[in-house]
């Protein structure tokens, strides 16, 4: 299959199931609340090292966030709810809280269950926590030093898929970065899911296992350039630089969508092939199909 000058290779990328939540943060103005949504996002690429995959979904202006103010919306993943709602729990103490004028709310009301979260930062309060029930929804208030932070009791937390992906690939590497940009500009204004890398990609692709015991995951020594003619490389031969863009979402469809516009975003000249990451078929339960991807349009 080809679009354009870029040839779409028939493969597929491996996704996997797993937990998510959404968080609506709000906070008095832009600044403030951009500066909750780095600290809570920083650090949370890969559940490979990370305690969960998290990022923006989209900003919300006064009118659709629950207090009146600039919100947004972040999605949370992670292997299991008992290890989201961790995670969510501490990133939440540590980066929302701690960040001025910030209030936190679930976004996921109709969830396949739902785990304790402001319940459990109220103790921060020291005693001086109060609650409040709203609609059927209970909030906690705890003193802080310019006010109070408003958090939600419990969250929701759904299944999810994680780990959709395309590679790009590219003569050289201003190719490549200018066709990565074209594709998460892209993704970045779709709902339902988000890509946890820097700015969206990722130039350190991973494969399962190593030569080295202690590591679980280690370089896809594949999608390698240099490493051409030591391994069995999956790269087009015109090819010097491949990104990853790794895309996960609230379920199958959207991720199907999201790997289908990002294709159509990044193909282009000097893009010599789009292609995908998977296992052999052998870990995750999705098989997304590049070519298949576009039988649904």
């Amino acid at each position: 299959m080809q679009i354009g000058v870029t040839k779409i290779i028939d493969t597929f990328a491996e996704a996997f199931s797993m937990r998510y939540c959404r968080l609506l943060v709000t906070a008095f103005d832009s600044y403030w609340l951009e500066a909750a949504v780095r600290e809570f996002c920083g650090y949370s690429t890969s559940v490979i090292a990370c305690d969960c995959e998290a990022g923006l979904e989209h900003w919300q202006d006064g009118t659709e966030s629950l207090d009146g103010r600039p919100g947004a919306s972040i999605l949370a993943f992670g292997f299991s709810a008992e290890a989201l709602a961790k995670a969510i729990s501490n990133r939440t103490g540590q980066c929302i809280m701690t960040c001025p004028s910030t209030a936190a709310f679930n976004g996921l009301t109709e969830a396949d269950q739902s785990v304790p979260w402001g319940s459990h930062l109220r103790f921060f309060g020291d005693g001086y926590q109060k609650s409040k029930l709203v609609a059927d929804r209970r909030f906690w208030r705890i003193p802080v030093m310019d006010g109070e932070f408003v958090v939600e009791e419990r969250i929701g937390i759904s299944k999810g898929v994680a780990g959709g992906n395309i590679v790009i690939e590219g003569v050289d590497t201003p190719s490549a970065l200018e066709a990565a940009r074209r594709a998460t500009d892209t993704l970045a204004a779709m709902p339902g899911i988000i890509t946890p890398f820097p700015a969206g990609i990722a130039r350190s692709g991973s494969k399962v296992g190593s030569r080295y015991k202690a590591l679980k995951a280690s370089t896809s020594d594949a999608f390698c350039p240099t490493l051409r003619g030591r391994v069995d490389s999956q790269l087009q031969p015109e090819t010097n630089c491949a990104l990853e863009i790794v895309i996960d979402g609230i379920d199958e469809i959207h991720v199907r969508r999201a790997m289908r516009d990002a294709i159509q975003a990044a193909a282009g000249e000097n893009i010599v092939a789009i292609s995908a990451g998977n296992y052999g078929g052998k870990l995750g339960k999705y098989q997304l199909k590049l070519i298949e991807l576009f039988d649904e349009i």
